[in-house]
């Protein structure tokens, strides 16, 4: 009997069937892009909490950054191709497609769906570029899961306003050029765009990270900072701004914690097939292969509902609640998957010249960010129930 290990276990249920060429062109082009510019030096910059800024330009010109939106040099692909580029780049790190989500979804979507047309034309073109970053000011120290109750705070001075506050967690703020900043005013909660260089606005990074290693995370501080009022995102109003944005960015987690899982799985799958104990492969066990099997099912399901709710995305019939959904069916599975995974791995596992482990690192903070478990979990209950159970 011939035996031919999967090499992508995506492959059990032929899911790259239900793709159409362009999909599966633009996954393909997007892999290998990782595999020669990130895969070789990943266990390293993890290791030393680097983030290879030089390669923002690189993701530019591959098209990933707002590749979802339209104009302004952006690419306009259809919601599943960005879902499967996030696919891809999660499964070479979470760095990296937390890069691309917070460049393309949360501070270009903020500007392309709730700015000026001239702050449209300032920024999204060097955005989708990788000439410039961008970052994504929201949560507080002590408002992350009720962002209404933020302290930052944005005051009228005539034609002016001036901002105080800070933001903590933010993903890219050490590096960023431009910081999408919400606020409270006399109006309610407004978008700012801060340019890094304006008096008043810093950031500092921070340190001792055990997940996102290979990512820029920092702090953001404004102490009376000076803004005209065409820094103001004009069609923004209260919280519908920030968790729109916050949408969009979820949905890129939905297909990239698919990625940290089948990463993590063909590693696993790889590795019991070249380990030899009682004189046979690992992967002839029968535990073993349990583990893989369930793990695969997993996988598996996880990937149909992401391409689900992206063909569902495309049509434009996607609900929150059904984003909230996918984050927390697929971050949680993909959790589950790498730490197994792990496990089939032995002392090796522990070891970052293998990926399950760094995965489920990284998947920890993605397990907290753009909505906690707890929080999608009350979102999915209320959609059943009718009843918010948030307070």
């Amino acid at each position: 009997m011939s035996r031919k290990p999967l090499k992508d276990p995506l492959d059990l249920l032929d899911l790259s069937s239900a793709l159409s060429d362009e999909e599966r062109e633009i996954q393909a082009t997007v892999a290998k892009f990782l595999t020669d510019r990130v895969r070789p030096h990943i266990g390293e910059w993890f290791e030393n909490a680097h983030f290879a800024r030089e390669l923002a330009p690189e993701l530019g010109k591959l098209g990933v950054l707002g590749m979802h939106l339209e104009g302004y040099g952006c690419a306009g692909t259809n919601a599943v191709s960005y879902g499967l580029a996030c696919l891809e780049l999660e499964a070479a790190d979470s760095g990296f497609r937390s890069f691309v989500s917070v460049q393309g979804s949360l501070s270009m979507y903020s500007i392309w769906k709730w700015g000026s047309e001239g702050q449209k034309q300032e920024w999204l073109p060097r955005l989708a570029a990788g000439e410039a970053i961008g970052c994504f000011g929201l949560t507080e120290p002590d408002f992350g899961s009720n962002p209404s109750g933020m302290r930052t705070r944005a005051v009228r001075d005539g034609g002016d306003w001036i901002l105080n506050g800070s933001k903590m967690w933010i993903t890219n703020g050490g590096i960023a050029d431009v910081a999408t900043v919400w606020a409270q005013t006399e109006d309610g909660i407004r978008g700012f765009l801060v340019p890094r260089g304006t008096p008043g606005f810093t950031t500092q990074d921070i340190k001792q990270k055990m997940s996102l290693r290979a990512s820029i995370t920092s702090e953001l501080y404004f102490d009376n900072v000076r803004l005209p009022d065409s820094a103001r995102l004009p069609l923004a109003e209260g919280l519908r701004g920030p968790l729109s944005c916050l949408n969009e960015a979820r949905f890129g987690i939905l297909f990239g914690a698919v990625g940290a899982a089948r990463d993590s799985l063909q590693a696993a799958i790889e590795y019991a097939d070249s380990r030899v104990q009682f004189d046979k492969p690992i992967s002839a066990f029968q535990l073993t292969q349990k583990k893989l099997a369930d793990m695969t099912v997993s996988l598996s399901s996880a990937a149909l509902l992401a391409l689900h709710l992206g063909r569902l995305k495309d049509e434009h019939r996607i609900r929150p609640e059904q984003i909230s959904v996918g984050k927390l069916n697929n971050v949680r599975e993909a959790i589950a998957i790498a730490r197994e995974c792990r496990s089939i791995l032995g002392a090796n596992g522990i070891s970052l010249e293998y990926s399950p482990l760094r995965h489920a690192n990284n998947l920890e903070s993605v397990l907290t960010y753009e909505g906690t478990n707890e929080m999608h979990t009350l979102v999915v209950g209320q959609a059943i129930t009718g009843y918010p159970a948030f307070r």
